[in-house]
């Protein structure tokens, strides 16, 4: 499954949705992780615009994490299909993708368990 960041440094969550410049994209599962991307933002001018943008650009991913997000952003963003997460600012990359392999490779929540089967019945209906 994709999972997006929103980071300024490649190395910690440290932006709020709305004013992020920047995705940090990786494939995460029970395997492991690997980094996949850095995917850039254009700003609109209507803040309509901006969040449009920001959701398109992270459109194939199951889960967002960020510093700070708005409640109507948070909204459409879920309306795409994508779990937004909240940490605190500065934490690290590293420490989200291991609790998240542990997770994965244990006992994933439901909301978890939810996106994992969603994107098994996509893998197998897309197969031959």
């Amino acid at each position: 499954m994709k999972v997006a960041f929103a980071t300024e440094d490649g190395v910690t969550v440290n932006c709020h949705f709305g004013h992020a410049q920047s995705f940090d994209i990786y494939e995460i599962g029970t395997e492991g992780s690997r980094f996949l991307e850095r995917r850039m933002i254009e700003d609109g001018e209507e803040e309509v615009q901006r969040i449009d943008g920001r959701i398109e650009a992270i459109r194939d991913c199951a889960i967002l994490y960020v510093n700070a997000i708005g409640a109507a952003a948070a909204a459409r963003v879920t309306r795409a299909r994508i779990h937004p997460v909240k940490v605190r600012e500065g934490e690290p990359l590293v420490s989200i993708l291991a609790d998240m392999h542990r997770v994965l490779t244990h006992n994933p929540p439901p909301w978890l368990r939810k996106i994992l089967m969603s994107e098994a019945g996509a893998a197998n209906s897309s197969g031959p």
